[in-house]
């Protein structure tokens, strides 16, 4: 198994670090390295207060707010690039205006979540960002054009849109959970079985998820009576 992903996470806001925090912790394969509430913080936690010394805390991936009390995120994202920090970078922040959005982008960014969010739309971010991670490190010193996009793709494939009408985030996650972890295809019988719900109910759940195109969903062959579906996680 790899060494977990540390993370810095870069928010002001008390209560909102504390719940960013928390839900790395949540994520099966991420640590929390530190927790900086300022932008000043997070430069001396990276070691960028001098740029003489190292990291000061050793980091992977970067959570960072857009508004800082005394930075701005995208001079924190210009000062470790322009540092050669082979660190990730998902901004966190309610920030919404196109122009920020694309500079942003444009300053190196994985990633882009805007506040508010639910924990399943933070979660689906780090195992995005962690797949891309791992595409790359299967190659080793060198890699192939196909391995690269493979590898991009894993970041920017859609994550779950807000849970409709009916449908429980949690049992949702927990759906998520099953078909991510489970490497095989999966059908709605089989989701009930695991999960304690009846099949139609995990149905539903199913198939909000191939609406989305976060699963794939393809006939299964050689049962007898009504055709029956099994569900895959889309990699």
């Amino acid at each position: 198994m790899s060494a977990p992903i540390r993370v810095l996470v870069v928010e002001d806001e008390e209560i909102a670090a504390a719940a960013h925090a928390e839900y790395v912790r949540r994520v099966d394969g991420f640590e929390l390295a530190a927790v900086a509430r300022t932008g000043s913080e997070a430069l001396s936690l990276l070691g960028l207060s001098q740029q003489r010394h190292g990291p000061h805390v050793p980091v992977d991936l970067v959570l960072l707010d857009m508004n800082l009390p005394d930075y701005h995120g995208l001079d924190i994202l210009r000062r470790i690039r322009g540092a050669g920090l082979p660190v990730g970078i998902i901004a966190v922040t309610a920030v919404r205006e196109l122009p920020m959005v694309r500079k942003a982008i444009a300053s190196g960014v994985a990633q882009y979540l805007i506040k508010p969010f639910t924990f399943a739309a933070f979660s689906d971010k780090l195992h995005h960002y962690r797949q891309f991670r791992e595409s790359l490190a299967q190659h080793g010193q060198a890699t192939t054009q196909a391995a690269v996009d493979m590898a991009l793709a894993a970041l920017r494939t859609p994550g779950p849109a807000t849970v409709p009408k009916g449908l429980s985030e949690d049992t949702l996650e927990n759906v998520i959970g099953l078909l991510r972890d489970g490497g095989s295809p999966v059908s709605a019988v089989e989701v009930g079985e695991r999960l304690g719900m009846s099949r139609v109910t995990a149905r539903r759940y199913l198939e909000h998820l191939a609406e989305q195109n976060t699963v794939s969903r393809t006939p299964r062959y050689g049962t007898r009576g009504r055709p029956e579906f099994e569900y895959r996680w889309r990699q």
